[in-house]
């Protein structure tokens, strides 16, 4: 690898950044054409990246909980759009929502002659 001339720190980029230079690192490490020693560099600079996108998820995470508290300090999250059933899944491929699993069915005596 030639060094880290100028590149940011990882420490200093935003998540975005980070993401992206993880993706390239991760391609890199694909491609099996790197030398051994760079391919060390490059996964310890990886671990790095990969380290700061979790750091900033996690502080996100923080914050919009803090958004979603009540004025007691307690979750909301049932009173606002982020809360689980509210939430829409995210359309699959072609623009349709993805199904949603079927709800657990009451048990029945037809269950109890189940072999296993």
């Amino acid at each position: 690898m030639s060094g880290d001339a100028g590149r940011p720190p990882v420490e200093e980029m935003s998540f975005e950044d980070a993401l992206a230079a993880l993706e390239d690192v991760v391609g890199r490490l694909e491609d099996a054409k790197v030398p051994l020693e760079e391919s060390i560099a490059l996964y310890q600079r990886g671990d790095a990246l990969r380290a700061r996108c979790e750091t900033l998820l996690r502080e996100a995470e923080l914050r919009v909980q803090k958004i979603v508290a009540g004025p007691d300090g307690a979750a909301g999250a049932e009173d606002s759009d982020l809360a689980p059933d509210k939430v829409q899944a995210a359309p699959a491929k072609g623009g349709k929502s993805a199904p949603r699993a079927p709800a657990p069915q009451a048990k029945t005596d037809e269950d109890d002659d189940i072999p296993f």
